[in-house]
């Protein structure tokens, strides 16, 4: 895997947990609002898994986690080996993903490798391409990925990065169906860091936030707001 980014510790990536994070660089989407351009576009510097490892090695009675994120990490074949070394060491391991690769998946799930996952919604299905930045988007595979989780085989959130441009109350009825009878949904609140692959994106406001939270409560179990 190529190793473009790592935070060495996080106190808000993994729900109750202390975190080290781990970026993978390259994406197969390239969503506007996207906050990580550089790893995105596989701009950053290299970092070896003998550095990441020395660090976690002797970090052990102060992080309890590893988040591996991106990017897309699902799309390195070698992921698995890289997980299987992180919980040798007996730390959880959460993984951000969009969901395009289910079989990968469901292979992280099936081997205990993975203890939590936080998957990107990125909108209602009519709209997706569009919001993820992107000509052709596997839908097919994004609803497997969100039908896998949705078994509860493992604990997980679903999220949605909400910006003004693609999210208005007809996008997001829809995409509430398309996750319907999921347990957790956050709704985030998008900050141009001026690091974003596409500039002039603006927020959508606390009271709009509050109105999308309404209709998807119709539709899933427990939708918060993040970052309001």
């Amino acid at each position: 895997m190529k190793i473009l980014g790592f935070d060495k510790l996080s106190l808000v990536d993994y729900p109750g947990l202390t975190a080290a994070i781990i970026f993978a660089g390259g994406c197969n989407f390239r969503c506007p609002f996207c906050h990580n351009a550089g790893i995105v576009n596989q701009a950053e510097v290299e970092i070896t898994e003998k550095e990441i490892f020395e660090y976690l090695i002797h970090r052990k009675s102060l992080i309890d986690s590893v988040c591996i994120s991106g990017g897309e990490p699902t799309l390195y074949h070698d992921l698995p080996e890289l997980i299987k070394k992180i919980k040798d060491l007996g730390y959880k391991v959460k993984l951000d993903t969009n969901g395009t690769n289910p079989d990968m998946l469901k292979n992280l799930i099936d081997e205990n490798l993975i203890d939590y996952v936080a998957m990107d919604i990125k909108n209602g299905m009519s709209c997706y391409s569009k919001t993820a930045g992107c000509a052709v988007v596997l839908l097919e595979k994004v609803q497997k990925s969100i039908e896998i989780l949705k078994q509860n085989c493992i604990d997980y959130e679903f999220r949605t990065t909400l910006v003004k441009t693609f999210h208005n109350a007809s996008t997001i009825k829809e995409m509430g169906i398309s996750i319907e009878g999921a347990k957790k949904l956050y709704l985030q609140k998008f900050v141009d860091n001026e690091h974003c692959l596409q500039s002039g994106l603006e927020e959508i406001d606390f009271k709009t936030a509050e109105s999308f939270k309404s209709i998807l409560t119709k539709y899933v179990d427990s939708v918060e707001l993040r970052g309001y």
